[in-house]
């Protein structure tokens, strides 16, 4: 299957914050070798919002954890910038993660005894050049829940919280795995436009795996993941809101 790359009409190669070549990981289950990723080529740019759209076992989210520093490859090349993410130590990996990178995953992870804002501060208080938590809360549209516990607040309250924690660090990147995953339409639409509000506001380059296929609309850029390859690529001439969504 043919690997399609696409380029923005306004990147350069000063724009790429993600340039992966080759990329390739092999599982061992058992006696069966399994490959996730099976020699992927592709580059991320500054400031824009990808989304990787697949079914359940493409690779995606393989992608996205190797990308994120959480999993390291098997073959193939990924640098961050200026630096090489294929053959760094787990200190440097820790590190990478800790001032570079936001996670957001489909279930939120807060801390039950901890308020929104308290939740945010766990992270803010040993980032370099953190956001203040409160402001964190307010970019997600939650400047007014920040005394709440998780328990007193709705999925999509939760899964803002999560995006603000994620954000407050001010990291480069943000990687989102499957956000709207556990919540409705009409939920996921308001988390969506937490997203994209943060990829606007403050320029964050932003990939979101997701298999729900109606998200794709809004991206800057699609790519489509089967079997451990790229099996499309393309740009969105008119990325539309959230609200317009329909899936």
């Amino acid at each position: 299957m043919p690997q399609q790359l696409t380029t923005p009409d306004h990147a350069s190669n000063s724009d790429i914050v993600f340039h992966i070549r080759g990329l390739t990981k092999r599982y061992q289950m058992g006696e069966v070798q399994v490959d996730a990723l099976r020699g992927i080529d592709l580059d991320l740019y500054r400031g824009e919002f990808t989304v990787l759209l697949g079914a359940s076992g493409s690779g995606k989210s393989t992608l996205l954890n190797i990308l994120g520093g959480l999993d390291t490859p098997t073959l193939g090349n990924v640098g961050y910038g200026n630096h090489d993410l294929t053959h760094a130590s787990e200190a440097e990996l820790t590190e990478y993660r800790r001032h570079h990178v936001g996670f957001v995953f489909q279930f939120y992870n807060l801390i039950p005894s901890l308020t929104a804002l308290e939740n945010i501060a766990v992270v803010t208080e040993i980032a370099k050049s953190p956001m203040k938590p409160r402001e964190a809360l307010e970019l997600v549209g939650l400047g007014n829940r920040v005394d709440h516990f998780p328990a007193q607040l709705s999925g999509g309250e939760q899964q803002r919280v999560a995006i603000a924690r994620a954000i407050a660090k001010q990291p480069q990147v943000l990687l989102c795995d499957e956000p709207t995953g556990a919540l409705d339409s009409k939920t996921g639409i308001v988390v969506l436009e937490a997203l994209q509000r943060v990829n606007r506001e403050l320029g964050t380059t932003t990939a979101v795996i997701t298999h729900n296929a109606g998200i794709a609309q809004m991206a800057d850029r699609v790519i489509h993941l089967t079997d451990g390859l790229i099996s499309q690529a393309y740009t969105n001439e008119s990325p539309i809101s959230p609200d317009q969504l329909s899936w």
